[in-house]
């Protein structure tokens, strides 16, 4: 059954139409926050529902507790349409939409095609003169990787900053205080809405019965992810302030930092990759689901590389490996704003609103 939206019907007007039934009914008040969040308001504007779809993790639990579903005249699908909206919101505020759609009608190939051109353009960089360091310098200056990396990295994490400030209007968060964003990256690393808000797991992959495996795996990708950020971020300062550059011995803190960080990365990306083979796509942003998977993909890729190009450092397979990898990590850089990854930042944002929010008007608390 997939979310059949009616031709008089937006993605927002949809989610209006489901989540006013929801608040009439309230069974799942015990779920997520989006239950408890849910009961601030009696009529929703655009803003509450963006925030709503925001809070949403997609675990599902609603759905398959819900006495509403089809074959019910109600016919509602919580988890689609609030991830319909949520996907429209990611488009609309970050924008251009139309490069978020065209990567997600064609992730794959965009993906693929931008790694190899990318790891072509630095295998003839690396043709040029230089020869000014060891290890990975010895194919590609310092100068020149940052050159490359700094504006790809800094300027589509600027497009996300602009979106984040445009939902933080839209939803009317107000000011947020320190507790509130303490708050927020405390559930945000435990991923307590990934627990299905009672702490049994989602619904995710198993249907009507529950598994933390989704959460484990985000769990993996996310501190893998940081890892690795923290293992560049502690090179850069080894080599700009202590004058100590790359390569790095294994007990180096970038190494001691990278490799677990690697591996937890290709680890749980994998697993989000199977978990989302055997999900049914019709409870999900079903028009996305490319995309997403294309992502997925790229983020093991980046990862495997890595990892690879570590394992055959001093032999003659480094200069196409680091094309590769380097290709790669420009490519996730580059797509930031119109793939997945921007889901990391928006829902940081719904989580400190969140908080934000309860803080001046509680809800009920039907979480853990």
């Amino acid at each position: 059954m997939s979310l059949d939206l009616s031709a008089h019907l937006t993605a927002t007007a949809e989610a209006r139409r489901q989540i006013e039934i929801c608040n009439a009914c309230r069974y799942c008040e015990g779920f997520c926050a989006v239950f408890p969040a849910m009961t601030r308001e009696k009529a929703f504007a655009d803003g509450d529902l963006t925030h709503l779809a925001n809070l949403c993790h997609n675990c599902r639990g609603c759905y398959y507790s819900c006495q509403y579903t089809e074959p019910h005249e109600f016919a509602l699908n919580i988890p689609a349409a609030l991830a319909e909206v949520r996907q429209e919101s990611w488009e609309r505020l970050v924008g251009p939409a139309a490069f978020s759609r065209a990567f997600h009608e064609n992730g794959v190939a965009m993906a693929g095609a931008m790694v190899l051109g990318i790891a072509a353009l630095f295998g003839l960089i690396a043709t040029l003169p230089e020869g000014e360091g060891a290890g990975f310098y010895a194919f590609m200056s310092h100068n020149a990787m940052v050159a490359l990396f700094l504006p790809a990295f800094l300027l589509p994490l600027a497009a996300v900053g602009v979106g984040v400030g445009r939902y933080w209007r839209e939803v009317g968060a107000g000011r947020a205080t320190l507790g509130d964003l303490t708050a927020a990256l405390l559930a945000a690393g435990r991923m307590k809405n990934l627990s299905g808000g009672q702490g049994q797991g989602c619904n995710f992959e198993r249907e009507d019965r529950y598994s933390d495996a989704r959460r484990h795996c985000h769990q993996a990708v996310m501190w893998g992810f940081l890892l690795c950020f923290a293992a560049t971020s502690t090179a850069t300062l080894m080599h700009y302030l202590l004058a100590w550059p790359a390569p790095y011995p294994p007990l180096s803190p970038p190494k001691l930092l990278g490799v677990p960080g690697g591996v937890l990365m290709v680890a749980g990306a994998l697993g989000l990759v199977w978990l989302k083979t055997r999900a049914d796509r019709a409870l999900g942003a079903a028009r996305v689901w490319g995309g997403e998977m294309a992502f997925i993909l790229l983020l093991a890729f980046v990862a495997a590389s890595g990892l690879a190009l570590y394992a055959v450092s001093g032999t003659a397979a480094v200069p196409v490996l680091l094309a590769l990898h380097l290709g790669s990590v420009l490519t996730l850089f580059l797509l930031l704003p119109y793939t997945k990854m921007v889901h990391g930042f928006f829902r940081l944002a719904a989580l400190v609103a969140e908080e934000a929010m309860k803080r001046r008007t509680p809800v009920s608390s039907g979480g853990e």
